[in-house]
């Protein structure tokens, strides 16, 4: 069975998405992904292909769920950031 395929416990979330944070957070500059995406999307708009209602809120959905994570972690510096994820994997390895 392939690694994706299998069940795993609520206890493997937590890791896995300190994981993923970590490596966003660090992958760019994060912090201007939601800046990024508005001229992204704006350009699109002006488009016959972004005349699309559900394409508008997906795009929408996206920008709100990328300001939010920035907004969140924005708060604390990249060391804190990575330390607080380093620590949520090293828990879980216990």
């Amino acid at each position: 069975m392939q690694k994706e395929n299998q069940k795993t416990s609520h206890h493997d979330v937590m890791p896995s998405v300190a994981n993923f944070v970590s490596d966003l957070w660090f992958e760019g500059d994060f912090k201007e992904q939601p800046l990024y995406l508005q001229e992204i999307f704006e350009l699109m708009l002006t488009t016959e292909f972004g005349d699309d209602r559900d394409l508008r809120l997906k795009m929408l959905s996206c920008l709100r769920t990328s300001r939010n994570l920035a907004e969140t972690l924005s708060a604390f510096s990249d060391k804190q950031i990575l330390k607080a994820c380093s620590n949520v994997v090293v828990a879980k390895a216990v």
